[in-house]
């Protein structure tokens, strides 16, 4: 049996795409899967179907205190939260960080993993900043960039080439159809006729679920 290809779009903002990216990374040799990265933009895909974070919504929020506290501790991902921390989310945006991302996806795609895998950490577990300049210039020297390297990332960010890359991956999630399940979005009916997976933000039952039915 060929290996499947399972896509996973995520931004770095979104606390279940961790668990999500972590799982997979751990993985992905044991289910015999081929892992592609898809960074994208929580934010564009929020305002495009109308969908709201959960810290604005109480009992949403509420419940993702404990689900994140329950995830974190099972998967052994390092996720801390607390109800202090919404308005600290709700404060920020991701864009740059996810060009960012986007920009060293086109051109060095070998330090995707570890760069993505910082932002998390530094935002979702030291609880830091990952908006400004100097944010994301600290997260690639803990990612193993050099200075030089970075510099030309960061001028990269504002080109139209990364800027219509993210903006077309973020489209891409978009049309595959979004539904909301928990505080995760998904991909309906994830089986492609290519034999292909496609994972968005997606949260820890999704993929036990395809894990489950024999998918991997």
């Amino acid at each position: 049996m060929g290996r499947t290809l399972v896509e996973l779009f995520y931004d770095v903002v979104s606390p279940y795409s961790w668990l999500g990216f972590e799982v997979l990374c751990r993985y992905q040799h044991i289910w015999n899967i081929d892992l592609r990265f898809r960074p994208a933009f929580l934010g564009g895909i929020m305002q495009a179907t109308g969908n709201k974070p959960p810290a604005m919504l109480p009992k949403r929020g509420e419940y993702m205190l404990k689900d994140l506290e329950r995830m974190g501790k099972y998967y052994q991902v390092p996720v801390t939260i607390s109800a202090s921390d919404f308005q600290r989310i709700l404060g920020k945006s991701s864009l740059g960080a996810m060009r960012f991302i986007t920009a060293i996806d086109m051109t060095q795609p070998k330090y995707l993993e570890t760069l993505s895998r910082e932002f998390w950490m530094r935002f979702w577990s030291q609880h830091e900043d990952i908006s400004q300049m100097e944010s994301i210039v600290a997260v690639a020297g803990r990612a193993g960039l050099s200075s030089e390297f970075t510099q030309k990332l960061l001028d990269m960010i504002s080109s139209p080439e990364v800027k219509n890359r993210l903006k077309e991956t973020t489209e891409e999630a978009i049309k595959y159809g979004l539904t909301e399940k928990g505080h995760a979005v998904w991909i309906q009916n994830p089986l492609l006729s290519d034999g292909s997976i496609r994972f968005i933000f997606q949260n820890e039952e999704g993929i036990w679920d395809a894990c489950c039915c024999g998918t991997f």
